[in-house]
């Protein structure tokens, strides 16, 4: 493995006398394909890799053939023993610069990592409000569609939310133009809408939320969300309230307050512990929007409280690591918080479903046009319908049972919230809108989602 085309000059400086950089133990990483030049001009391919928890906001390229070291990052291997367990021409050399890069992204445990972790946590308990991070870049990439890359900030944050509001427009008229059902002339109890990006998703966003704009707006809004990189072990709630493009809406500090007293001093503690995990969590941010366009009219702010749900199939139901607040004791209170209070709630399960292809460590391409991809859709899309149906018939408990029997398969990743949802509203009964599985262009990615209400 050479190391001339991931070192560009003024690189960072590896330090032997660091134990955090000769015994690297690498973060959550996202990783991306990326188009660079070499010293003569020509194209070369290279890997990205982020902070998939966006606390730290740079960058790392290197070798593609990196990925094959990350795994030996894992904090129990000096330099050396990572060099002789990687092999295929690792060079010391290479790995201590690799290792000083990483580092200096804070894409490293060490004190790179720590102050900016302290910093975003200072951030974090400073503010009454989140402020927008995924639907703002949304927004942001709008505009210079629109008028071009070399657009400046002020037009962005001025034309920014026009621009957002119009293609939410967009995804309903497109989404609902053929559709049979109705839309909501009542406010449902709860709905199911995806948390996949706008792109591969705004289907089934608009089937849920599109039906929602001439329905009267709710007291609060509940937002039950899927954990994806944070720390916490059970069920993660917040004290902030969350802001997008279109607006901004606060806490419900009644609903926050009911729930802890139901909870007790030690059980609250343990839900809010970890509550930066919310900090660009997409599952919760995704939905602001939408509720800031369909059920906000007239700058009318309502209140959220949100909350991140853990797999209740593993250890049955409890924390993963017995720290955290387990999943009945949460709905058990939440439930009841939400009678104390009164009013009209709409609670949403921001849900994905199955995650499969290739990216997730499956051996088959999924491509509809070859046999083998195309069973293999086949097989997921049977799947899918089968706890789906579950679902429909609100068998909360069964569905975990059988998740948990079958050790997930397709990797859903919303058990938590879509399961809490039902158990909240006692759903008798599930109606399901819309369901689409997306597939990338290569088939090595599909991610599926669902459209659903709890009348």
């Amino acid at each position: 493995m050479s190391d001339s085309a991931a070192n560009p000059p003024s690189q960072p400086v590896f330090d032997p006398s660091s134990a955090h950089q000769t015994t690297p133990r690498v973060r959550h990483l996202r990783a991306f394909p990326l188009q660079a030049k070499g010293p003569d001009g020509t194209p070369q391919n290279m890997m990205g890799l982020a902070d998939a928890q966006q606390i730290s906001h740079k960058m790392v390229a290197t070798a593609p053939a990196a990925q094959m070291i990350i795994p030996h990052l894992d904090g129990t291997k000096n330099i050396d023993e990572i060099v002789a367990a990687v092999g295929k021409g690792l060079t010391r050399e290479f790995l201590e610069q690799f290792v000083a890069q990483l580092d200096d992204a804070a894409l490293l445990f060490g004190p790179n990592h720590d102050a900016m972790v302290e910093e975003m946590r200072a951030a974090f308990d400073s503010s009454e409000i989140l402020p927008p991070s995924a639907t703002a870049d949304f927004a942001d990439a709008l505009v210079k569609q629109k008028l071009g890359d070399d657009v400046t900030d002020e037009a962005m944050k001025e034309q920014g939310p026009a621009e957002l509001a119009a293609i939410l427009d967009k995804f309903i008229e497109e989404a609902l133009k053929s559709s049979e059902r109705p839309p909501f002339e009542e406010l449902p109890r709860a709905v199911i809408a995806p948390h996949i990006d706008y792109q591969r998703g705004w289907q089934n966003y608009a089937n849920v939320w599109g039906r929602l704009k001439d329905a009267p707006a709710p007291d609060r809004v509940v937002i039950l969300g899927t954990n994806h990189f944070g720390s916490s072990s059970g069920v993660c709630g917040c004290d902030k309230g969350f802001s997008s493009p279109l607006g901004t809406s606060p806490l419900d500090t009644r609903l926050l307050e009911a729930l802890t007293a139901r909870l007790g001093e030690e059980a609250a503690g343990r839900m809010l512990a970890n509550r930066y995990d919310h900090e660009r969590e997409h599952s919760i941010e995704l939905h602001m929007p939408w509720i800031h366009h369909t059920l906000a009219s007239g700058g009318r702010e309502i209140p959220v409280f949100a909350a991140l749900i853990h797999d209740p199939t593993v250890n049955d139901g409890q924390s993963y690591d017995g720290n955290g607040l387990d999943f009945e004791s949460f709905v058990d209170a939440l439930k009841g918080a939400l009678e104390e209070v009164g009013g009209t709630t709409l609670i949403v399960s921001s849900a994905d479903l199955s995650h499969c292809g290739v990216a997730f460590g499956d051996q088959v391409v999924i491509n509809p046009n070859e046999d083998a991809g195309k069973a293999e859709l086949e097989r997921i899309v049977k799947h899918d319908r089968e706890m789906l149906t579950m679902v429909e018939q609100a068998k909360a408990d069964d569905l975990i049972s059988s998740m948990s029997w079958q050790q997930n398969p397709t990797r859903w990743c919303s058990l938590g919230n879509m399961t809490a949802a039902m158990k909240l509203t006692d759903a008798e009964s599930v109606e399901l809108l819309n369901y689409f599985a997306a597939v990338d262009s290569q088939g090595t990615t599909l991610v599926s989602h669902a459209a659903m209400a709890i009348r």
